[in-house]
């Protein structure tokens, strides 16, 4: 039996949200069918969007062959992994260490990684006032995530079980947000060279390439 299409919500003019474009990466890295419906940033926060994911954010996954409705992309991921990878060729067996490792690291992309780079472009871009403490404050944060990165990276290719796993391209759309603002600050090269290696490895697969060029796409259509 043939699987039914997903749908995916993402914000229109969605090419600046590093969410979404983490599931798409899974999305295409799976080859899974999905189509793409856009919600105005005015109507995130009312019905009907309200009623698909009611914290009034992007993004939310509808998937008419389980009839599940879901969001936080974090919980999309391991949704995606769990209910599509049973071959586990992005993910790992549910019980082992790297089972659990997988989901250590999840948790700290979506609770560490994601809020002070995202932080740190608020200040730098959208806050209505100058506040170089606080662009301070988040950009050293954004150094100290990837120390963390960098080392636990000194001596492997990738995070979790010595392959690439879904965790791994749930970090890169907020790195991708970190080199278009902070580069010399960061200088990865240099700084974080097990990070930039690693971010490296994963932008050469082909689904991640895929989805990194319509990224670009969508922000050359929106003059970005």
């Amino acid at each position: 039996m043939s699987l039914k299409t997903l749908t995916l919500w993402t914000l229109r003019g969605h090419a600046g949200t590093p969410n979404p474009w983490k599931v798409l990466m899974i999305l295409e890295e799976l080859k899974i069918h999905y189509e793409l419906k856009f919600v105005d940033l005015g109507d995130l926060k009312k019905e009907p969007y309200e009623s698909i994911n009611p914290n009034g954010r992007v993004p939310a996954l509808e998937d008419p062959n389980t009839g599940i409705t879901i969001w936080e992309s974090g919980a999309i991921l391991e949704y995606l992994v769990e209910t599509y990878d049973k071959q586990h060729t992005i993910s790992f067996t549910a019980g082992s260490k790297e089972y659990y490792e997988s989901k250590q690291w999840l948790h700290y992309q979506v609770s560490g990684q994601g809020p002070y780079f995202g932080q740190a472009a608020w200040f730098t871009v959208y806050h209505p006032e100058k506040v170089p403490s606080a662009v301070e404050r988040y950009v050293n944060e954004i150094r100290r995530v990837s120390g963390v990165l960098n080392r636990s990276l000194q001596n492997k290719e990738y995070l979790i079980g010595g392959k690439f796993s879904y965790v791994d391209a749930a970090f890169v759309p907020w790195f991708e947000v970190a080199a278009l603002f902070w580069s010399n600050e960061m200088d990865l090269e240099k700084n974080f060279p097990h990070v930039n290696s690693w971010l490296n490895r994963i932008k050469a697969r082909p689904a991640i390439a895929k989805t990194i060029d319509d990224k670009a796409k969508a922000a050359a259509a929106e003059g970005k």
